[in-house]
């Protein structure tokens, strides 16, 4: 809808993984790079994991795109709430192999037969596990004794785990010590930085013809960064939304304002577009007053790299004031519970004191009473 307006020649925020707009982050870059030395390995496990949206599976189809198909045979398998049995048959059917009404043997031997063929042609098999962290423990035990097909020692089949983080916590399990000792590599995918996002917006605008129209003010990257968590899904809906709206409003240049207003809207209809609500009215102008960077009336032409730098500096000052913020009121919370507790602490301290003293007055004899 919007493409026509700012003369783009498709999406550039499009939720579906797509190796062409792969964005080569630091992190990204390691996690390509421990999944190449996996490929080169051609045996074990190699585990990534990151937050949903992280871009794991992006990761994982740009490796695809790069594969030599003539010595890797690559398959993925996304539904991993399964059993035992349901994963042989879903490897089966991801190989391509016959999968319907066979028992666990035939699904064994036509598995091994099928690698094994492989093998002789001078291919590797592959196998990519999304959600990891739903398999259960049977389903984990059957990849794990698949690893064991091999031929003139070498493994035939090797396997990659892409997980969110809960998946790092399954492994340390002790039940999954004989998987851990076949882990050839492991890395956590982390959100993008600041400076990231605003290379990541522009990457994905440049791939799809972006010549500078819309164009972004330095606030405008840093809200975008704040309100997605540096998540790339959640930067993709927030930035989609916005350039909605800029097409329905004949918007040129994005600033806070638009941001926020985008912001506040996905938030009233979806319960938020990433992990950081809209500050309030407070908030908002504290940070105003911590940045000290003025919002242009008017278009103005793609920022240089010092006022990127500055901006970015002024972004980590406003997540440092607001971790100090937080960190101030629960200190407030830890000293006013202390004082409530102390406080109750003497109101029953007193009573005790007053029911001893009443029970000690009754206990003395009146007088003209014998002792």
């Amino acid at each position: 809808m919007y493409e026509s307006f700012y003369q783009l020649q498709a999406k550039p925020f499009a939720l579906n993984p797509d190796p062409r707009f792969f964005f080569d982050s630091s992190g990204h870059r390691r996690a390509m790079s421990y999944l190449e030395y996996g490929v080169h390995r051609g045996e074990g496990f190699v585990v990534i994991t990151g937050e949903v949206g992280a871009g794991k599976t992006t990761v994982v189809q740009n490796l695809f795109h790069g594969l030599d198909r003539e010595s890797v045979v690559a398959a993925q398998l996304v539904t991993t709430r399964l059993g035992a049995d349901e994963m042989l048959r879903m490897v089966c059917s991801a190989f391509g192999l016959e999968h319907e009404g066979l028992s666990k043997t035939a699904l064994l031997r036509s598995l091994e037969g099928f690698l094994e063929k492989c093998h002789q042609r001078g291919n590797r098999a592959l196998l990519v596990v999304d959600e990891a962290q739903n398999l259960s423990r049977e389903a984990v035990e059957e990849l794990r004794m698949l690893s064991n097909f091999n031929a003139g020692g070498r493994s035939l089949l090797q396997s990659f785990l892409l997980g969110q983080p809960e998946f790092r916590s399954i492994l340390r399990n002790p039940s999954m010590q004989q998987l851990r000792q076949r882990v050839v590599a492991t890395y956590h995918l982390d959100t993008l930085d600041p400076e990231e996002t605003c290379s990541y917006i522009e990457h994905r605008l440049s791939r799809v013809g972006w010549q500078g129209d819309p164009d972004f003010s330095p606030k405008a990257y840093a809200d975008i960064h704040y309100f997605s968590g540096g998540v790339p899904r959640n930067i993709n809906i927030l930035c989609d939304r916005l350039l909605l709206m800029g097409y329905l409003q004949e918007l040129r240049h994005f600033n806070q304002e638009a941001v926020r207003a985008v912001a506040e809207e996905m938030a009233e209809d979806l319960g938020g577009g990433g992990p950081n609500a809209p500050p309030d009215g407070e908030e908002m102008g504290r940070i105003d007053r911590l940045s000290g960077v003025k919002e242009p009336s008017i278009p103005v032409l793609y920022p240089s790299y010092d006022d990127y730098s500055s901006a970015w500096r002024d972004a980590l000052a406003i997540q440092v004031e607001r971790l100090a913020g937080r960190i101030a009121a629960l200190e407030r919370s830890v000293l006013t519970s202390e004082r409530y507790t102390t406080y109750n602490y003497r109101v029953l301290r007193r009573l005790a004191e007053q029911l001893d003293s009443g029970a000690a007055e009754r206990r003395q004899p009146s007088e003209g009473e014998d002792g």
